[in-house]
């Protein structure tokens, strides 16, 4: 018997808890941003665009390399 014939159940909510985790908060803050350049407060609106864009990139090599294995 190995050690690595152990079977492990069901990990489709772990791999969807990891996408949510990685795309969630990217995108909430996207529609933020959006929704405060329209209203005309441009300068924040592009804060939150920007972050969006910070924490997509850092997520995606994050939980990426969890998802990879690295």
């Amino acid at each position: 018997m190995s050690i690595f014939s152990l079977e492990v159940g069901n990990l489709d909510g772990l791999f969807v808890l990891i996408i949510l985790i990685m795309f969630g908060p990217a995108i909430l803050l996207g529609i933020i941003g959006v929704v405060l350049i329209s209203q005309n407060k441009k300068k924040s609106g592009k804060v939150f665009v920007i972050l969006a864009g910070v924490y997509l990139l850092v997520s995606l090599g994050i939980c990426g390399s969890m998802m990879i294995g690295l």
